[in-house]
């Protein structure tokens, strides 16, 4: 079972070692997903920290995550952005995956956009296009807020009525509306991993009213709504999911069409936090 005491002490620890090194508070917080960790290089640095350089942190395994902090300015908004993210398949506990979201905002960042690449189940919605998360289902993987709760990051029982901010998802659609960049709105489902869902889950996730689903996300987006953040979820579509998908799918594949749709991408996360300036 979760230490609360400890676990917040070492997130104060980390906060605090980081504060030494870096001279920063962000105001909004960015989670790179799969193929999408070239969007660093839109931000103007200020500096850059490996998670390795935190003693007992989270390291990221996955292909195609580095495993950084990224610490600067974009479009006039001072940002932190993980390039690369903790996935509960890599073998963590699901309260180090949430982990280094919540020191993010005890850094300073109280609004969050969380990005993944996304399987779809929903065949209205084509590959390269994107989907802004209205909601999620999460019943598939643990909670990040069982065992005792941490009173200082949220409460004990946090509503969930409203995970994704309303205005930031207005905001997402007439960015796409304005640029010409195919732009949805549905409900992400976020599963284990780390193998691809069968034809007879997929089928089923469908009926549940999933639109698109993915190994990570949601629970990042409950830990930060338990905090109070305000977030936005872009999932970037990458293939159709098993039974749908004429060909077997692979990481490379998701890697291939995240890459290749980087433009929109970058332009729908950075016209989004210059709103979010506003």
């Amino acid at each position: 079972m979760l230490d609360a005491k400890a676990y917040y002490n070492r997130l104060l620890k980390y906060r605090d070692e980081i504060k030494k090194k870096i001279d920063f508070e962000p105001e909004v917080a960015i989670v790179l997903g799969s193929g999408l960790g070239d969007f660093a290089k839109n931000i103007q640095v200020e500096a850059v920290l490996d998670y390795g350089e935190l003693e007992g942190f989270p390291v990221s395994t996955a292909p195609g995550h580095s495993g950084q902090f990224i610490f600067g300015t974009l479009e006039g908004v001072k940002v932190v952005c993980m390039k690369g993210r903790i996935h509960y398949y890599e073998g963590y506990d699901m309260s180090e995956v949430v982990l280094p979201l919540r020191l993010m905002y005890l850094l300073g960042a109280r609004t969050v956009i969380i990005t993944n690449a996304v399987g779809c189940m929903n065949e209205n919605f084509s590959i390269g296009s994107f989907m802004v998360v209205k909601d999620c289902i999460a019943s598939f993987v643990p909670s990040p807020l069982m065992g005792p709760n941490i009173d200082e990051l949220g409460p004990r029982f946090p509503d969930m009525s409203e995970i994704y901010s309303k205005e930031l998802i207005a905001k997402v659609l007439e960015i796409g509306k304005k640029n010409d960049i195919e732009v949805h709105e549905g409900v992400f489902i976020q599963l284990t991993g780390p193998q691809y869902e069968t034809a007879s889950e997929i089928r089923m996730y469908k009926a549940l009213g999933a639109d698109c689903c993915g190994m990570s996300s949601a629970v990042e987006a409950i830990a930060a709504n338990h905090m109070g953040m305000k977030v936005c979820g872009i999932s970037c579509i990458t293939n159709m999911s098993t039974g749908i998908s004429k060909t077997k799918l692979s990481g490379d594949e998701v890697i291939e069409i995240a890459n290749k749709v980087s433009g929109n991408f970058e332009k729908l996360v950075s016209e989004l936090v210059r709103e979010i300036k506003k």
